[in-house]
């Protein structure tokens, strides 16, 4: 239910804050009694001001704020319905007139970016992400954790057992006890490794056969010393071990990072843009900025709507014909956007597929990065 209500919330969420950056075509306004505009106090011609394109008429009405709300999130004040068809099917059309100054009839790429990512956040609140490698990496992330932190507490218990050990004038039936104490931690902890690295299959045979416990204890100490690895860098090391002693935590901060710091992969694209047209003097950074927003917001609606395709039973249909339609979108919004002969779109689009992977690769090293030393 609370993964529901922040689906919901996100999505609203979504609207309103692609309205906010949007620069808005008119509104919800109101007039006084001389027929003028409330906001500029222009005399008023037609449903809307001439000189700032406020509306006319009044809402101030209860549900007018239902009115609003539906209007912010799905119209957009009607640009939505111009710019997806052509986001789908014409995205080089879309990116060139708008980069030459047909902004009124479309929502710009700011905007329906902040507008995908938070849908995105949002479906998958609700519906979540969906089977697979998702899933199992986090069950597994939460079964090591748990098995880290088990660990750990045999640990601190054999490090108890030795200090009482060492201690003088100590009873030899104590010492006995204690000796018989810590041999069966060190022998949990051994079986404890022991049948985390063993397969399902294994584990479905019965319980593991410790042959010689002495050879195959596993401490949270020795445990961390094994898989430390030392960069010489003290915070990054600091980070590095949390992220061994809790892999649940650290998978939760890169889902959290990857719906903040989204925006990023906006400057980690736009090098490549570079690459595709070095030295070029016809287009600048912020042809290539559109380009790549408009881009990314179409790669996170198609998401969406294959996730929810996932729900039916033509999900791996839609991800098949997903899967083919991305490499045909990025050659079309190349031809289309740069006015590329069909061989350099073409060429231009293959580089542009591995260039995707390398900037999702880095964005993701930085959601690794900021989870770890978060």
């Amino acid at each position: 239910m609370s993964g529901d209500i922040e689906g919901i919330g996100a999505a609203v969420t979504a609207g309103l804050a692609g309205h906010a950056v949007e620069p808005r075509h008119g509104g919800n306004g109101d007039t006084d009694v001389g027929g003028r505009c409330l906001n500029c106090g222009t005399s008023l011609v037609g449903s809307h001001c001439q000189h700032c394109g406020q509306r006319a008429d009044i809402h101030r009405s209860f549900g007018a704020i239902g009115h609003d709300l539906v209007h912010a999130i799905f119209h957009f004040e009607g640009k939505i319905w111009n710019t997806l068809p052509m986001l789908a099917w014409r995205p080089g059309d879309l990116t060139r007139r708008y980069i030459h100054g047909e902004r009124a009839r479309f929502v710009s790429p700011l905007a329906l970016f902040l507008f995908a990512v938070f849908l995105t956040y949002a479906v998958l609140a609700m519906v979540g992400s969906g089977g697979g490698v998702g899933e199992e990496i986090a069950k597994a992330a939460a079964a090591q954790t748990r098995s880290n932190a088990l660990e750990e507490s045999f640990g601190e218990e054999v490090k108890r057992v030795d200090a009482r050990l060492a201690t003088k004038n100590l009873k030899v039936a104590e010492r006995r006890l204690l000796e018989a104490e810590r041999e069966t931690l060190r022998k949990s902890a051994s079986y404890l490794g022991v049948a985390r690295a063993m397969s399902k299959e294994e584990r479905a045979k019965g319980p593991p056969v410790l042959d010689d416990p002495t050879k195959q204890m596993i401490t949270s100490v020795e445990f961390i010393s094994r898989t430390k690895v030392n960069t010489g860098v003290p915070f990054i090391d600091h980070g590095l071990e949390k992220a061994i002693a809790n892999p649940a935590l650290i998978l939760y901060k890169l889902q959290a990072n990857a719906y903040k710091f989204a925006w990023a992969l906006i400057p980690l694209s736009l090098p490549f843009m570079w690459l595709l047209f070095p030295f070029s003097r016809r287009f600048h950074t912020y042809d290539h900025f559109v380009f790549v927003t408009y881009s990314i917001s179409f790669m996170l609606l198609l998401f969406v709507v294959v996730r929810l395709f996932n729900l039916t039973i033509f999900g791996e249909l839609a991800t098949f014909f997903a899967m083919l339609y991305v490499p045909l979108h990025m050659y079309r919004q190349l031809r289309g956007a740069y006015r590329s002969s069909r061989f350099g779109a073409l060429v231009r689009a293959t580089l542009l597929v591995f260039f995707s992977m390398y900037a999702v690769i880095a964005f993701m090293l930085l959601l690794l990065a900021l989870g770890v030393m978060g």
